[in-house]
Formats: structure tokens, C-alpha cells, sequence
């Protein structure tokens, strides 16, 4: 069963997570081992998965980044361990003029120069997301289509790629 399936949800990119916390304790209160103890060891076993999934489909679904690389995975369209998978000409052009401004910044340290950089790399993470939005606010497995889903995918790995930028910019300081 998947975590859409545990939780009773549609697949899509949203969920209610006022509705998802609540389902999370119920299941964390039914679910829980101490209260199996003088179950047989089958019972408690399957109660331990029970728990064990509970947690995880939580974990997964209650972070947006992660239910979009779970939806994605669930779909075939990304695997563990995946990199970068194919990104845009115009996107790696980008990230060469970022990668470039960083080892700058290496070589000769300027606040000013990092801050204009951390803003570039912020206004290019809100354009990306601005353009993905009305996808992931609509998109169910019943009424999606491949296409926003490749979009979603692209989406996906350009945001991976700029996190990685936000965290080696996050080891510049000021000499």
C-alpha cells in the first residue's frame, strides 16, 4: 500500500495537512506497539509495520519536496539515486554563470558580490517554483497529465541543483 493509499488521499502534489496530522495521530494511537503487547507475535508484527508506515508516510507526504519526489516515483519518472536527470540548455547556462560568480567569490572574497548572487539564485528559485505552482495546486493522478508531470520532474531536479547552490553559498563568510 502506498502512503496516498494508508492515508485514504487522492494522489496529487497537495494534500490537507491539518487532515494529514490528524490522521497521523489516530493512526499513531491505533497503531502503536505498546499498546499490542499481549497481542500474538504475528499481530504485533504487523502492528510494528503498521507504525513503522504510519511514520514514514507522514514523513514523506508532510514535506512538499518529498511528496513530489514521492508522486514522481510512484509514477516512474524518477529512481533512487537519480541525478540530475536531462536539464535545459538555458537552465545549465545559468548555473555556469552562478558556479562561475561562487568561484569569484573563492578567490577573492566581496559581500557585495555574494549578495548579489544569493539574490540571483533566490529570484531564479521563485520564478521556477511561480511557474510550477498552479501544476502542483491542480494536478491528480485522475485529471493530470504526463506532460505537467514531466514538468514537475523538471521542476523537481532544478530545485535539487539549486539547493545545492544555496549551500555553498551558505559557506561563504566574510574574511
Amino acid at each position: 500500500m502506498d502512503y496516498f493509499e494508508f492515508y485514504n488521499f487522492p494522489r496529487s502534489f497537495q494534500v490537507d495537512e491539518k487532515v494529514l496530522r490528524q490522521l497521523y495521530l489516530e493512526h499513531s494511537r491505533k497503531y502503536h506497539p505498546d499498546f499490542h503487547t499481549l497481542s500474538g507475535e504475528v499481530e504485533q508484527a504487523r502492528v510494528l509495520d503498521l507504525s513503522t508506515q504510519n511514520n514514514e508516510a507522514f514523513k514523506t507526504l508532510s514535506d512538499p519536496d518529498k511528496r513530489i519526489q514521492y508522486v514522481l516515483k510512484i509514477k516512474g519518472l524518477i529512481e533512487e539515486g537519480e541525478g540530475q536527470g536531462a536539464l535545459s540548455q538555458d537552465f545549465l547556462m545559468d548555473m555556469m554563470d552562478i558556479n562561475e560568480a561562487m568561484m569569484e567569490l573563492e578567490m577573492d572574497f566581496d559581500a557585495e558580490r555574494l549578495e548579489a548572487t544569493r539574490r540571483s539564485v533566490e529570484a531564479l528559485d521563485q520564478a521556477l517554483r511561480q511557474d510550477i505552482q498552479p501544476v502542483l495546486d491542480t494536478w491528480t493522478e485522475d485529471n493530470g497529465t504526463e506532460a505537467d508531470l514531466l514538468r514537475v520532474r523538471d521542476y523537481f531536479f532544478k530545485k535539487r541543483y539549486l539547493l545545492r547552490i544555496f549551500e555553498n553559498l551558505s559557506k561563504f563568510a566574510p574574511a
